[in-house]
């Protein structure tokens, strides 16, 4: 025996490599974090909570995660760096005892229309593999049945060195693809409106083209006049059939315009490249109007919306071909799988049998695997990512989750914690963003940030466990155990809006009526068809205004006050106090300073290392001209303005010298929906999916409209808050509006003049109306799952 080897009973001291159990932050500044110093333990579920805007993303994804990932890029050499995205070093004095970190965010999934449920997982790769083997009759490899392939065919010479001499030889090349021809995989077709694209009594010079950002003075403007095929100056009516014919469809052409190079494509092929190559949810609002009024969308004819071509479909497995087995819902696909019995193809079943099952057990297995990727929720998108996380052999790694129950049922919401606690015990160290107590009531370890959002957070107010945070004195703390009760009154309806024989999706043949001049709220497990009823048969009606779960798309450039045009008020009276142009007072336009161009920071690149965003020294990051902050309004610049909040700026435009009322009504719905504490000039980029989904609720609150549809507005909002949304939500209806919410806060639910649940489950499971009236009845039947929850939540 060793001499070193330990003889007493005591316990032998710690290894030096078990010492490294704690993630340390010391000093971070990123965004509104004021020099927060935490310590977390690995190994753990860490819970951050606290006010939407606080700082919980700025401090775990901004410097923790982006930190290991910066870290994890540095390892790679330099080659290899140069093709990776560059990151800048968080702004943290120290960050000790990071792990390798993997982020399950909320970002949509790729919203290209080829995208799907299947291919965006493993899950199609594994079935188009599966069919090139047991598919009857055999057609081809797994691209055979992919269709984003298009079938190749290619003869001719090739020239062959050998031994010194050169031979030609001829050669053909032949590639079966899945791809259907006629709609290229896309699954329909389009067919243009011509009357949308051009007014034929005009001619080119006169402004013929009506489509958006085609105008004869730009780009295209060189192109169409100097390509030669037709005169520019005659009237549309009055081209040939060749003219027209080169107008609209004439293939890409090389062709020179005073003496440069440039390609030439008809009026179609050129839309198709450039707005039809894009998911329709991706567009600008313009450019979508614009579409929706020149192109229609049908179901391709060859296909029938498979995408596949005949060959691919004629190709099967116990009767089934690969576009009816990925238009089954998963739960069922996993089924069919589980009864397959081929040991040639054994490990691939089982991997596909785990990955299918994986969707069923995470609360998905209603979707199918032909859903494009681009209509996922984004609490769906992140469950989606989930997946390929669940049977990994990692251990010791940090997993960062944005809100994980973001549009689960309370039902669901037991099944994600079971999968947070798996990832745990797995030996992994789990970070959750999270407003849900019942989230917040499995971590090990609680950070709560505060005291409130923007300026006035960026501080750590409690760290410990659940009970710790329960009996502290914190706006967590004390929301909690928040429960809203019934209401002792209803309200009675003014009217009904009825939906007859709603079939969209998983619904089956629905009739319901929703009553008007009340707060309704649309409730059911995820995936059960309360988008589909709301969505499909309701939000396009005359006078309703619906919000939906689409992200706000805007640059570093946008702020609140120009994604409301709150900035338009404010330039013109700027202007009018000044007698001089608006345009002055735009950061985007000819006020801007000339160094940043109203950017207000330099961005140095720094090739392969991260670059570098500097303050710009001549106008010291006030984004605007020296000469055009001579001017004020009410005392004040524009660049003081828009470091103004939204509640210093409504007291500011409300009264006084600087009184605008058009400024101050928009001022006031911002803080109507609780964004008094944003700046108006804070760049979109940085606002949280809570504040996010809030600035878009009080863009629409302005629409004229007699019925709101509101989807899950409580998304990113904390316990706090809450309140102040039903507040909102029941001064909209006490002002004759109808509410109706797409919802799951049992809040929300508890505080509703009529509920309309749909179930029983989700999927082919669900789509029909299993309870429609008041929550006391809901809590009284108890016949659902909801009014189960329902009844728990409110101790009934």
């Amino acid at each position: 025996m060793s001499t070193a080897t330990r003889t007493d009973t005591q316990s032998p001291e710690l290894h030096a490599a078990d010492s490294h159990d704690l993630i340390r932050v010391h000093g971070a500044r990123e965004n509104n974090l004021k020099d927060v110093s935490i310590e977390l333990p690995k190994r753990r579920l860490t819970v951050f909570t606290g006010v939407s805007g606080s700082g919980k993303s700025s401090l775990v994804f901004s410097t923790i995660a982006a930190e290991s990932q910066r870290l994890i890029n540095e390892t790679y050499s330099a080659f290899v760096q140069g093709f990776m995205p560059t990151q800048a070093r968080p702004d943290v004095d120290v960050l000790d005892g990071l792990t390798t970190a993997i982020i399950v965010d909320q970002e949509r999934m790729g919203a290209d229309p080829r995208s799907t449920v299947g291919t965006a997982t493993d899950a199609h790769a594994m079935l188009r593999i599966l069919y090139s083997r047991l598919g009857e009759p055999h057609i081809g490899s797994p691209q055979a049945f992919s269709f984003n392939v298009a079938s190749v065919r290619a003869s001719g010479a090739i020239t062959v060195d050998r031994g010194g001499k050169s031979k030609t030889e001829k050669a053909s090349f032949t590639r079966t693809g899945g791809m259907c021809p006629r709609c290229e995989g896309r699954g329909s077709v389009n067919d243009f409106d011509l009357s949308a694209l051009y007014d034929d009594s005009k001619s080119l010079n006169e402004g013929a083209l009506t489509i958006p950002g085609y105008s004869m003075d730009g780009w295209y403007g060189r192109i169409y006049r100097g390509c030669g095929y037709f005169d520019p100056d005659k009237p549309i009516a009055k081209f040939n059939r060749r003219e027209l014919h080169d107008l609209l469809y004439r293939e890409p052409t090389r062709i020179k315009v005073d003496g440069v190079n440039l390609t030439y494509a008809g009026l179609i092929p050129q839309i198709q490249k450039s707005f039809l190559s894009k998911d329709r949810e991706a567009m600008q609002p313009h450019i979508r109007a614009f579409v929706d009024r020149a192109v229609t969308f049908t179901t391709c004819p060859d296909c029938g919306g498979t995408r596949l071509s005949a060959a691919a479909l004629s190709s099967k497995i116990a009767g089934i071909n690969i576009a009816e087995a990925c238009a089954m819902q998963i739960s069922d696909l996993a089924d069919w799988v589980r009864a397959l019995d081929e040991p040639s193809v054994a490990p691939l079943l089982a991997t596909l049998q785990h990955t299918l099952d994986s969707f069923v057990e995470i609360g998905l297995g209603y979707l199918s695997l032909e859903r494009p990727s681009g209509t996922l929720s984004g609490g769906e998108a992140q469950r989606t990512k989930m997946i390929r996380h669940l049977g990994s052999s990692l251990t010791d790694v940090t997993y960062v989750f944005d809100e994980p129950t973001i549009g689960l049922h309370p039902h669901d919401i037991e099944r994600m914690n079971r999968l947070l606690l798996q990832l745990r015990d797995k030996g992994n160290t789990v970070l959750v963003v999270e407003h849900k107590p019942e989230t917040i009531a499995i971590a090990d370890h609680v950070v709560d940030l505060g005291p409130r959002a923007g300026s006035e957070g960026g501080e750590v107010m409690f760290e410990g466990d659940v009970e710790g945070l329960r009996a502290s004195d914190t706006l967590t703390g004390r929301h909690l155990d928040d429960r809203a009760s019934l209401k002792e009154a209803v309200r009675e309806p003014s009217g009904r809006l009825e939906v007859r024989g709603a079939s969209t999706h998983n619904l089956r043949d629905v009739d319901v009526d929703i009553p008007l001049g009340v707060l309704v709220v649309v409730t059911g497990v995820a995936g059960s068809g309360k988008s589909s009823l709301i969505h499909g048969s309701v939000a396009g009606r005359d006078g309703v205004v619906a919000i939906d779960q689409t992200a706000i798309r805007g640059s570093r450039r946008s702020n609140p006050a120009t994604y409301t045009r709150l900035l338009d008020p404010i330039r013109k009276a700027f202007a009018r106090a000044n007698g001089v142009k608006p345009a002055l007072f735009s950061a985007n336009s000819e006020g801007a300073c000339p160094a940043c161009n109203g950017a207000g920071v330099i961005y140095t690149d720094l090739g392969i290392m991260a670059s570098i965003a500097t303050t710009c020294e001549e106008c010291e990051g006030k984004r605007f001209q020296a000469s055009v902050l001579d001017y004020h309004l009410g005392g004040r610049d524009i660049s003081e303005v828009l470091a103004m909040s939204v509640d210093e700026a409504a007291a500011f435009f409300g009264d006084g010298e600087a009184r605008t009322p058009a400024a101050h009504k928009i001022l006031e719905r911002l803080a109507d929906v609780g964004l008094g504490y944003l700046t108006l000039g804070q760049p979109l980029t940085t606002l949280s999916g809570g504040e996010r989904q809030r600035l878009k609720l009080a863009t629409h609150m302005a629409e004229r409209g007699g019925v709101y549809v509101l989807d899950e507005p409580t998304t990113g909002l904390h316990l706090a808050d809450v309140e102040q949304l039903l507040g909102l939500l029941d001064r909209l209806v006490d002002a004759g509006k109808s509410v109706i919410v797409i919802e799951h806060h049992q809040a929300v639910m508890a505080h509703a003049d009529w509920i309309v649940d749909l179930g029983p489950g989700a999927g082919h499971d669900g789509g029909r109306v299993v309870f429609e009236g008041t929550p006391a009845d809901l809590v009284a039947d108890r016949s659902t799952l909801t009014g189960k929850h329902l009844a728990d939540y409110v101790g009934a």
